[in-house]
């Protein structure tokens, strides 16, 4: 375990920020995954998607009651109706996606003309705008709709989140994305990897800190903290108003970055979305 924890030291410089430019993609990722099927030996690399049930007994029968009756159930069935409901212009969903909902496995991506990490949130709302739509918003109500949708119709597809090598700008915002999740901030002084790296399995207060690992593959969520659905960008904010930071815009580029860099490491996991946690 000293070993392990040593080599995911190494992936960070001084003040908790990521890793060596030396380091691929792809090393990054094996080592990632590799410090998970060390650390949690007895898990299956398939029940990360469960995120922190994969690792807490306890909280999995909780779970697997609450997973009997989905909370997310009419959430999926509203982002049916509005994937297929034609815009004023009578077009729909479909004519920007032509491969059908069933597409969150390629999120986020590389949009080389922008220059820019695409979510599925905003490729979804470009679509809207091209149409003549308002833009939804980015962390609750409609939003979680029609990804609720998305997800439940890509349920079992793999992560598969490319970086392009002909484009040295899709480095560039996977390493910036790197850096934002090793990066200390707020007055904790604390960063994503502090809970869910180097303390996945420990308890704050009551709460077990869920693995890194698997994080993505699962969203949008409905929290009973919340009350409701809430995207991936929600779920950041959320984490940097915990340790007192103030959080970025929702698919701000910091944001988008973080989640090419996060996604990218759960490659190769099943999507299970949408989610019910805590």
């Amino acid at each position: 375990m000293k070993h392990l924890l040593k080599k995911i030291a190494m992936l960070a410089v001084a003040g908790g920020i990521a890793a060596s430019a030396q380091a691929s993609p792809e090393a990054d990722r094996e080592a990632f995954q590799n410090f998970y099927k060390n650390r949690f030996a007895s898990v299956p690399m398939e029940e990360y998607p469960n995120g922190v049930y994969s690792i807490d007994p306890v909280g999995r029968e909780n779970w697997e009651a609450i997973e009997e009756f989905p909370p997310y159930e009419t959430f999926i069935d509203d982002g049916q109706e509005m994937w297929e409901k034609p815009f004023a212009n009578g077009k729909t969903y479909k004519d920007c996606f032509a491969d059908g909902p069933a597409i969150a496995g390629i999120y986020p991506l590389w949009d080389k003309k922008n220059g820019m990490v695409m979510t599925l949130p905003l490729a979804l709302n470009k679509c809207r705008e091209a149409n003549g739509e308002k833009p939804l918003k980015y962390k609750k109500g409609a939003i979680n709709a029609i990804t609720s949708y998305i997800a439940f119709a890509s349920r079992g597809q793999k992560t598969n989140v490319i970086i392009p090598k002909d484009d040295p700008r899709a480095l560039e915002a996977y390493e910036k994305g790197k850096k934002f999740y090793y990066t200390r901030r707020g007055q904790l002084n604390f960063s994503c990897a502090n809970c869910h790296l180097q303390n996945a399995g420990m308890k704050i207060r009551s709460e077990v800190l869920g693995p890194a690992l698997g994080h993505t593959t699962h969203f949008p969520i409905y929290r009973s903290k919340w009350g409701g659905m809430g995207t991936l960008h929600r779920r950041v904010t959320g984490c940097n108003k915990q340790v007192r930071a103030k959080p970025f815009k929702a698919q701000g580029e910091q944001y988008r970055n973080l989640e090419y860099f996060l996604t990218y490491m759960s490659n190769g996991l099943e999507l299970n979305g949408p989610g019910a946690r805590k």
